[in-house]
């Protein structure tokens, strides 16, 4: 029950600032930050919870990496296919050149 009141949110409103452009860089920034440093939600000196509070945001931080990696190989595997048809497309067509003749 607390997964979905605490869970699910902060995973939401986490995955929206990594996919926001102009937040990502910072976002990404601030997570590493936090996993290095002492001050935690839940202090490392408690041996379980203070490592799943890390594992949790590192857990989260590196699934939001490699999707948004993925959709960038996605995006770019399309853009190289539609150049391809485009060339392809180019190179099958066939142009006759006639000249003009006056029929009288």
């Amino acid at each position: 029950m607390a997964k979905r009141f605490f869970g699910k949110p902060f995973m939401n409103w986490y995955r929206q600032l990594l996919r926001n452009s102009k937040y990502r860089w910072v976002v990404l920034f601030g997570t590493l930050v936090y996993l290095v440093s002492p001050i935690d939600i839940a202090p490392d000196m408690f041996p379980i919870l203070g490592w799943l509070d890390d594992g949790l945001i590192a857990t989260i931080a590196i699934t939001e990496i490699t999707q948004i990696l993925l959709d960038r190989k996605r995006n770019l595997r399309q853009v190289d296919e539609t150049v391809a048809m485009a060339e392809a497309v180019k190179i099958n067509e066939t142009v006759i050149d006639v000249d003009s003749v006056a029929v009288i």
